[in-house]
């Protein structure tokens, strides 16, 4: 049985596997018994702190154990959490935590040498009451009464399968970064799926390398593992050796992510063997990846349930492959609609084309997103009102309902698996003294599968140094938004209206 909300999921988990492992992070472990009083000590101190039911709780930090004590116990409240990209510069957390009206923020106080309370101190957050350390949340959560406070146990009563989660921020279907709302009971059901569909059991070893912020490494990397009694060992950023020793010496069994981290692991086995015997199965992303990638990563990885499957922010999951199929299926399909999902190919009409023509993936069900945050309008675009979600993604399906993503609507592209949209870009690159007109595209490339290019148009009597500008964006944007190149020019092609034709610039 499903539980009602993630708290119950940790509640439960604790009930039936109390002094089984749930946790391994570095030298400390932790049963699901301990977790989960963790999780009631620090919503103990949270509730003193007076976040409630209807708050917004922010997190900005690396994959970690108390990330997952941070969340579970503000959602015991009956707050949202907000989970920010590490990558973020201060004006991105800021402009975030100001649209959230985020009440409190759980940081860290440095990881890869970036000071993130430092980014926001100029920020004006007129709703932020308190910043807290994940370094000192065990230290913080002493401020409350205890795992055995009983206003612990009215909180987590008080809240159910209708309350909201989690707000995370995506480009959405189109348009700047939106704020999707999900509720519990959106989440656990299609996880219980997912779980299904992987094979993911109870004591395997899971290899969480995908970010907390994302719903990849949340909904189905850590409320996976409360769900199915799976063994977290959280990584903050993947790195092949770390990950190599992770694999021998915690003997993991699952491990997801995109083609690029098992091209990795493939290639250091190739330069140096290492013991991946305990490897059992994993997922990949929606990207289509080589018939023979599929057929390493079984023979020489021994991951022999490794799948496919779909998913977005806005519907954490979309499609899968099922465990048995082909390897040609898995590597250039995402798989069929899963179990709760209806999944279409629709045409420019809003009508669903035969099988095997190409049109925007649409999907109805259970898992689809409550709305954007304060922004009725982009809902309205995105989930018309017979419930389908336009997912902004262009692919054809076949007789089987095995979907294939074959583009993407608007101007979006993706690079190192992170959605870029150029609005946002340009909008934050318009503020540079030195730029007149900006447009922004995405151009393939080898490494990061695609990367943006921008063409500038000075502003009179300025002078655009590309090397200046893509410093600058550093500063200004998180570095999968940072264009990899800058194009000077004099105007940008515009049709009759004034719109910029963007198929007509050429990276």
């Amino acid at each position: 049985m499903i539980p009602p909300t993630i708290p119950h999921a940790a509640e439960a988990a604790a009930k039936r596997w109390p002094n089984e492992l749930a946790l391994i992070e570095g030298r400390e472990t932790r049963t699901f018994a301990q977790l989960w009083a963790e999780c009631r000590r620090t919503a103990s101190a949270l509730l003193e702190a007076g976040i409630g039911r209807g708050d917004r709780v922010a997190i900005w930090a690396p994959n970690s154990r108390q990330w997952v004590v941070a969340a579970v116990a503000a959602q015991t409240c009956g707050a949202a959490i907000v989970p920010l990209n590490t990558r973020l510069k201060g004006r991105e957390a800021g402009d975030i935590l100001r649209r959230t009206r985020s009440r409190m923020l759980l940081t860290v106080e440095s990881f890869l040498g970036i000071d993130y309370p430092a980014l926001i101190a100029n920020e004006d957050l007129p709703d932020l009451e308190q910043t807290v350390m994940l370094e000192r949340l065990d230290e913080y959560s002493a401020i409350g009464a205890g795992e055995d406070d009983p206003r612990v146990d009215a909180a987590l009563a008080a809240i159910g399968p209708d309350d909201i989660s989690d707000i995370m921020f995506t480009s959405g279907t189109t348009g700047l970064p939106k704020g999707v709302l999900m509720t519990h009971g959106r989440i656990l059901p299609q996880v219980g799926v997912w779980i299904g569909n992987t094979g993911l059991a109870h004591g395997e070893r899971y290899l969480i390398a995908n970010p907390f912020f994302h719903s990849f490494g949340m909904k189905v990397g850590w409320v996976a593992c409360l769900l199915a009694g799976a063994v977290m060992v959280p990584m903050p950023q993947f790195d092949v050796a770390e990950a190599i020793r992770f694999i021998e010496q915690e003997r993991i069994a699952f491990l997801p992510g995109p083609p690029t981290i098992f091209q990795m692991l493939l290639a250091e086995r190739e330069k140096q063997p290492f013991d991946c015997s305990s490897l059992r199965g994993g997922t990949t992303g929606a990207a289509t990846v080589p018939p023979v990638l599929i057929e390493r990563i079984r023979s020489e990885l021994g991951m022999r349930d490794i799948i496919t499957a779909y998913g977005m922010t806005e519907c954490v999951n979309i499609t899968s492959c099922r465990p048995g199929d082909p390897v040609e299926l898995i590597a250039q399909t995402c798989g069929a609609a899963i179990p709760g999902n209806e999944v279409i190919i629709a045409g420019d009409d809003g009508r669903e084309v035969p099988r095997g023509e190409t049109g925007e993936i649409w999907v109805r069900g259970i898992g689809v997103m409550l709305g954007y945050l304060d922004d009725p309008a982009a809902t309205a675009e995105a989930i018309d009102p017979a419930g389908w979600l336009h997912t902004g993604d262009v692919g054809t399906m076949d007789a089987n309902g095995y979907v294939r993503i074959t583009d993407r609507k608007k101007d979006m592209f993706i690079s190192g698996g992170f959605n870029v949209y150029p609005a946002e870009v340009e909008k934050i690159l318009a503020a540079h003294p030195a730029v007149g007109m900006i447009a922004v595209v995405g151009t393939p490339d080898e490494r990061m599968g695609e990367v943006g290019v921008a063409f500038i148009v000075p502003r009179p009597d300025a002078r655009v140094v590309p090397e200046e500008i893509i410093a600058w964006s550093r500063d200004n944007m998180a570095n999968y938004k940072v264009p990899r190149r800058v194009v000077v020019v004099d105007d940008l092609p515009r049709n009759a209206s004034g719109k910029v034709l963007k198929i007509d610039l050429k990276p």
